[in-house]
């Protein structure tokens, strides 16, 4: 059978329509039953089904869409349970969902999805590393960090491992480039909670929890113990089942379970692996580790033509190598224009095909016996160039970004409108050669001139990237009959796997009997049967009697904005944004943009488009802290904070003569907001912080927030840098070195908060600082009308940012006499908004000139560069808190600000929940609430530490108030520790 037997749905074209509406008339009282019922045991924040957010959460980070009627937010596994059990009692199907970024189709759902919260990021370490127990919502990078220490790791290394979760990685057994069959979930799995259908939680790990299950499941566990003993006694079946999984795959169910393991627990626990969330949810899985070796070689070994490549990728099978990739000549064709690439890339021939092999030891020596080992296993392959593996850091991190940077290559460059399709396919490494020529050949015939074929060679696997458009039917059947002829030449000629580690989906549904034959199939059918014989557990993933269910349900990409069409949806933005628990990611928000543009342009149900508009105001604009973050992890570069910024310069139009008022008056503006601090100071003295709550609450009613969020963090005034200038000794020899010290508006007004333990103002500590290091300091004339105008740039008035930011860089231009004396800022984000030209703004020449003359730095920076040959640092034996702004990880400082830390107290404690803080300049004043969701774990997370430091003001605040500590600059900790050389 060539693919899945056709079937009539209430979806069918066939199915009339009063048919239709009796349907949809009951799903819609089933669907308002289930909420009501939840509502006894969920609140209300949690359970969500309103227009806007359930179609955010429509999309993965496949090519389908389907709108869930409920997103269901869990944090326990009794909730789990609860929501299962109301799901089956009204037969409406769930889908689980961890991070979203499963390429196959197995995260979305048109019925019930069931969301993972916060709860699920738990883990334990076992063994002294040799274990590590995982909650679901952990993500995969993060599990590697702790074990990090120990020098272990999960044995699963996927792409999109610094965004998907624990509980993704085991349902779709992802795998990655090192880790091949060898270490993956299904063979690095020790023990698992599970809980199935109907709601029953089993501990696989726990002899009273089996021993429960038996009594009451024993009927299933025989019935796999049977399905186990008749399959290892079908000795053709055994042993196509044991030839398949020689080779990655992810193709229907982990059938190898019924031959490796007799017992009916093993049996079923590794069944659950690269399940999908078809047979059961599994809330915490143990997994062995695998050693992580420190020493590291790579080299990039190019070869006159694929065959060759493949000849040599077989030479090294046995030999002890990490990794082995394979990019074709198209797929090295796409990065070699980007900064940084190898010159030699542009001059390689036609037919050429690089491997990046990867060796690594437990010591040097043991790396060194590697290269030789694999050095001898190549012999006189030929290769275009001397193959020569490198140990040096920058150049390893090179060839390994030329590996990574393939697909978010064609992503950057496809037509809008246009999607990019990701497959991975696995041969038997024998026929590797033969059937990448095939493939290829294939490609051409359906005219993808732009595909390119990368993977694990080692493996026989390979991704194959092309560009798709969905909008045209003949483009529908171009891909439909693409597919279809791969799945013949991979499953059927070559007995291949159609999903060596993405999952089957929907995506490859419809071919599963293909690939595994009626036989296998109908095992797989018998197995679903046994765990879920109502088929409630994300129906049509795995197993679907539907043959066109791969081109159905088909995700719109509609142009909506520059700044953001080439976002493919991937979903990696997502674990940095700190709006992520409160309203919308920033994939979300692009989804919803291109949703309001499309309906826009299609003057489409002008009712709908102003409902999703609304909803937006708050969701998607108010709630983004446009930090920027979400372009660190973005394939493409996409930072939707420009979106948003935009989308605020276009509602804001009416506010530019006041924004451009307040820039000609800011020296009276930060002399007023001083005086508001102090009357806020005083405010507290007299009425205390309940009080001093209640005042101000009352105050933002009566005048439409006009004072903002207040809490007892909030700091004094600051004193005027003049007066300081006055107070403090000075570096007066004019031979001595100068440095010009910006110190930035919010230094300028805010002072220390009312319990910091040191009480003097981070100005007072510069001063302190530069004349310890013997260092002439010279502050911008003006200094209290300069701003670097991200005050206004966040709210879109791009005009007026340009000129504050323009007018400071000439200002500091003419202090530093032309660039001659460095320059530091004491806050982060004011460093980097002078230093990054931004894209919705004209720079002009003389401004461009004057900032490339400029050795501008922010503090942690400036202290490594200028400050440490002149101080000797000894370190306090305390527990710190640090806090890595945003700004700080976008300049590239995160691991320079944590060795200054390191150099300045003993032990130093990095939350590992917390990216951004979400204070977003005023949005902590403003929309509070996404301070305290970003910052919603740091009490515990710096439990034990007396103070935490950062390198800016208004981050400070927000972080004092949620993390029960005070937060200060962390040149208050280097002036601390600090003497004169």
């Amino acid at each position: 059978m060539n693919r899945a037997s056709q079937h009539q749905t209430v979806d069918d074209p066939q199915v009339d329509t009063p048919q239709k509406d009796i349907q949809q008339t009951a799903n819609t009282l089933a669907y308002g039953d289930l909420i009501q019922h939840l509502r006894q045991r969920f609140p209300e924040e949690r359970l969500i089904h309103d227009p806007l957010r359930t179609l955010a959460y429509g999309t993965d980070a496949s090519f389908y869409r389907l709108i869930p009627q409920l997103v269901a937010r869990v944090e326990q596994e009794s909730e789990v349970q609860y929501l299962l059990k109301a799901c089956a009692e009204r037969g409406l199907p769930i889908t689980f969902r961890a991070a979203g970024t499963s390429l196959s189709g197995q995260a979305v759902t048109d019925s019930v999805l069931m969301q993972l919260g916060n709860g699920w990021n738990t883990h334990e370490i076992l063994r002294h590393g040799d274990a590590i127990r995982l909650g679901p919502g952990v993500i995969g990078a993060q599990a590697n960090a702790w074990l990090k220490p120990l020098d272990r790791k999960i044995g699963p290394d996927p792409a999109s491992i610094n965004s998907c979760m624990i509980g993704g990685i085991a349902a779709n057994n992802a795998s990655g480039m090192c880790c091949g069959t060898a270490q993956n979930s299904y063979r690095t799995v020790e023990a698992m909670r599970i809980i199935l259908a109907d709601g029953t939680l089993l501990d696989t790990a726990d002899s009273d929890s089996r021993a429960a299950f038996m009594q009451s499941h024993g009927d299933l566990l025989e019935r796999l113990r049977l399905l186990g003993e008749t399959t290892q006694a079908n000795t053709p079946l055994a042993d196509k089942i044991r030839h398949k999984y020689r080779l990655k795959n992810t193709t229907g169910y982990a059938l190898n379970a019924l031959v490796d393991f007799t017992d009916p627990f093993d049996i079923l626990m590794h069944l659950l692996i690269g399940s999908e969330g078809t047979l059961g949810f599994i809330s915490q899985i143990t997994y062995s580790t695998v050693p992580e070796h420190r020493y590291k070689a790579a080299a990039l070994m190019y070869f006159p033509d694929i065959a060759t490549a493949c000849r040599a990728t077989v030479a090294m099978k046995s030999s002890p190598v990490s990794a082995v990739e394979l990019l074709d000549r198209a797929a090295l064709r796409a990065v070699e224009d980007m900064p940084g690439m190898p010159e030699d890339l542009k001059t390689l021939p036609e037919q050429a095909t690089a491997l990046l092999v990867d060796v690594r030891g437990a010591d040097a020596q043991a790396l060194h016996t590697h290269i030789e080992t694999v050095q001898q296993a190549l012999g006189d392959t030929p290769t275009l160039s001397p193959v020569t593996f490198t140990t040096d850091q920058s150049t390893y991190e090179l060839y390994w970004k030329i590996r990574k940077g393939t697909f978010p290559a064609v992503g950057a460059e496809r037509v809008i409108g246009t999607t990019v399709i990701i497959e991975d396919v696995a041969f038997p490494l024998a026929s590797l050669a033969e059937g990448v020529t095939e493939l290829r050949a294939i490609f051409d015939r359906y005219g993808y001139d732009e595909a390119i074929l990368f993977g694990h060679a080692l493996e026989g696997n390979l991704h194959f990237v092309f560009t798709q458009g969905f909008d045209d039917p003949k483009e529908v059947a171009r891909y439909e009959a693409l597919m279809d002829d791969v799945a013949e030449l991979v499953a059927v000629r070559y007995g291949g796997s159609l999903k060596a580690e993405h999952g089957t989906g929907r995506n490859m549904a419809p071919y599963v009997e293909l690939e595994w034959g009626a036989e296998g199939y109908a095992l797989m059918k018998t197995i679903k049967h046994i765990f879920d014989p109502t088929n409630l557990l994300n129906p049509d993933v795995i197993l679907s009697d539907n043959p066109k269910l791969h081109i159905q349900n088909l995700k719109p990409l509609p142009p909506a904005h520059d700044l953001v069409d080439r976002c493919i949806e991937c979903g990696f933005c997502e674990a940095v944004c700190p709006s992520r628990r409160l309203t919308l990611t920033p994939r979300q928000r692009i989804v919803l943009w291109r949703e309001l543009s499309r309906l826009e342009s299609q003057g489409q149900d002008p009712e709908r488009q102003q409902q999703l508009r609304e909803a937006y105001q708050y969701q998607g604009i108010e709630t983004c802290a446009a930090d920027g973050l979400c372009s660190t992890r973005c394939p493409v570069g996409i930072n939707t904070g420009d979106l948003v910024r935009e989308i605020r310069h276009q509602q804001n139009q009416s506010l530019t003569s006041k924004g451009q008022w307040l820039a000609d008056h800011f020296a009276g503006i930060t002399q007023i907001a001083r005086v508001g601090l102090k009357a806020a100071r005083l405010g507290h003295g007299l009425l205390g912080t309940a009080g001093m709550k209640i005042a101000v609450n009352v105050v933002n009613k009566l005048s439409h927030n006009a004072v903002g969020h207040w809490s007892p963090a909030m700091p004094t005034a600051a004193t005027p840098i003049t007066s300081l200038q006055r107070k403090l000794p000075q570096v007066t020899d004019p031979t001595a070195p100068a440095v010009v010290y910006l110190p930035s508006c919010a230094a300028r007004v805010m002072g220390a908060a009312k319990d910091d333990p040191d009480r003097r103002s981070l100005e007072e500590v510069i001063f302190t600082l530069l004349h310890r290091a013997g260092y002439r300091v010279i502050v911008p004339e003006a200094i209290d009308n300069l701003c670097c105008g991200m005050a206004f740039q966040s709210k879109g008035l791009f005009d007026t940012a340009n000129q504050k930011r323009s007018d400071l860089i000439q200002a500091l231009y003419q202090a530093s006499e032309q660039g001659r004396w460095p320059i530091i800022c004491d806050t982060s984000p004011c460093a980097m908004r002078l230093k990054e030209t931004p894209i919705q703004e004209r720079e002009d020449s003389t401004t461009a000139t004057a900032l490339a003359a400029l050795t501008l730095m922010e503090p942690v920076q400036f202290v490594h560069d200028y400050l440490l040959d002149h101080l000797t640092l000894t370190p306090k034996q305390e527990r710190i808190a640090l806090h890595i702004t945003c700004s700080t990880t976008r300049m590239g400082l995160a691991d320079r600000m944590l060795n200054l830390a390191q150099r300045c107290a003993q032990d130093v404690v990095v939350p590992e929940s917390i990216t951004c803080c979400g204070f977003a300049g005023d949005k902590g004043f403003k929309v509070p609430e996404l301070n305290a969701s970003s910052l919603q774990d740091l009490k515990r997370e710096v439990s034990g530490c007396q103070r935490g430091f950062s390198n800016s003001r208004t981050c400070e605040i927000g972080l004092t108030e949620h993390g029960g500590i005070p937060y200060q600059s962390i040149l208050y900790l280097v002036d601390e520790v600090s003497r004169p050389t």
